[in-house]
């Protein structure tokens, strides 16, 4: 075995410079915002940074033109191309492109030479020097990395085949992890069309009041008025009644400053680890600074920070842990007879979201904030009692899956990054037919 500068290696593999294996690595770029034309009705997907989430990129937000790609930097970058961010706080954040896309001047491409990388062994490898790049990093004033130091940067790469059966064994796991996230995605889409129709296109009582059949079984088509009436909010079902936030939801005001207790383990839910897959981070109390809001079984956090970025985790407090959230979350109880599920489909819904948007206060976009008062005060249709249980009744189920599915994804990542290192140094060898019982 030999050392790399950041990685062990056995002696048959080659240490060789990214610049080596590749076809060629390049940089993005952002078309003209002051060209619409550029953005409207663009077919291209359009790669930022924020959107490398260590994975297969799918689609993205916004899509530019051929005309942006021809009068401007932008380049069109082929399917396999991995991406890597350069700069500020994503920097080492990756992505592989399932279809051909462009990125923008913030992602490092690299397209590999197929006959001699792997490009998925390529992203692993990267993934598992995540740590030695952001150190690269540290010097710059921004924390940039350069398109010249990437190219520059070594990595072990044993045989074409050899790459391919550890990108396979890894894959396998990624496989079933983006499973249950499509999974979950299915899910939390059955539960929000449910809520849609329930809750804010009344469906079932419009069906009624035209002499339709709900389609319903009896028990619950039983629950529906069959006229509307009016309300400070326009046509509401007859019975119903116009509300707010605060006539569902609690509040959760305690804080707790986890450093009082530097030896103990918390859960912290924090908008990073929201973003890093809905899982809270087990962390000892004097890693954790400042303040956190105690967060109790059955909590829905809904992110007060930039709502335009919706964030609303439906969370799975662990008894083992005492589990604290980030201040930059509202931490909300549903209250009787409204339930969890029905508080985290109103919150997710897409309706909700848009709304949250207009309670902002703050003109920067990295300091916009939903205050408390605002957000309690929000209108909304509140249904009886009962209708809300026989949601909860549907709803439950499927998100008591999406938090079974979550927990497996966890323990899936955790067996893979416990592997990463071990075959990418070589000191796990994979043969072909390990591929085969792993896939």
């Amino acid at each position: 075995m030999r050392a790399t500068g950041c990685s062990v290696a056995p002696a048959s593999w080659e240490i060789l410079p990214l610049d080596d294996v590749c076809m060629r690595i390049t940089s993005g770029g952002t078309p003209s915002r002051r060209a619409p034309e550029f953005f409207i009705g663009g077919t291209i997907p359009w790669v930022k940074t924020q959107e490398l989430l260590d994975g297969w990129i799918d689609d993205t937000e916004e899509h530019i033109t051929l005309d942006a790609v021809k009068n401007s930097s932008a380049k069109i970058l082929p399917e396999q191309t991995v991406l890597v961010a350069m700069y500020g706080a994503t920097v080492g954040q990756l992505g592989m492109l399932r279809r051909p896309m462009s990125c923008n001047q913030a992602c490092c491409a690299f397209i590999v030479d197929k006959s001699k990388a792997d490009f998925r062994y390529l992203y692993y490898q990267l993934l598992n020097h995540r740590h030695q790049l952001k150190e690269l990093s540290t010097g710059a004033a921004q924390q940039n990395l350069s398109g010249t130091m990437l190219k520059a940067y070594q990595l072990p790469f044993p045989k074409v085949e050899t790459q391919g059966r550890i990108a396979d064994v890894l894959a396998s796991l990624d496989n079933k992890i983006e499973l249950n996230r499509r999974m979950n995605e299915t899910l939390e889409a059955m539960a929000r069309a449910l809520f849609r129709s329930w809750f804010v296109d009344f469906d079932p009582v419009r069906a009624k009041s035209e002499g339709r059949p709900t389609g319903l079984p009896a028990d619950l088509d039983t629950l529906f008025p069959s006229e509307f009436e009016d309300s400070p909010l326009g046509e509401i079902p007859k019975g119903w009644r116009a509300g707010t936030v605060s006539d569902v939801v609690g509040m959760g005001r305690q804080q707790v400053n986890p450093g009082d207790s530097p030896d103990e383990v918390f859960a912290h839910f924090s908008i990073p680890a929201f973003d890093a897959g809905r899982n809270p981070i087990l962390e000892v109390g004097f890693a954790i600074k400042s303040n956190k809001l105690v967060v109790t079984p059955g909590s829905i956090l809904v992110s007060k920070l930039n709502p335009h970025i919706p964030r609303v985790w439906l969370t799975d407090v662990d008894p083992a842990y005492r589990a604290v959230g980030s201040t930059e979350f509202f931490v909300l109880q549903a209250t009787a007879p409204h339930s969890s599920a029905f508080l985290y489909s109103l919150m997710s819904s897409p309706e909700f979201a848009v709304d949250l948007q207009t309670l902002v206060t703050g003109t920067s976009n990295s300091h916009q904030r939903v205050q408390p008062e605002a957000f309690m005060s929000y209108s909304l249709v509140v249904p009886p009692g009962e209708t809300a249980t026989a949601f909860e009744s549907l709803v439950k189920p499927l998100l008591d899956q999406v938090l079974a599915n979550r927990k497996e994804m966890a323990q899936l990542a955790k067996t893979r990054d416990e592997l990463l290192p071990r075959l990418l140094s070589g000191e796990i060898e994979v043969a072909e037919e390990e591929v085969a019982l792993h896939g």
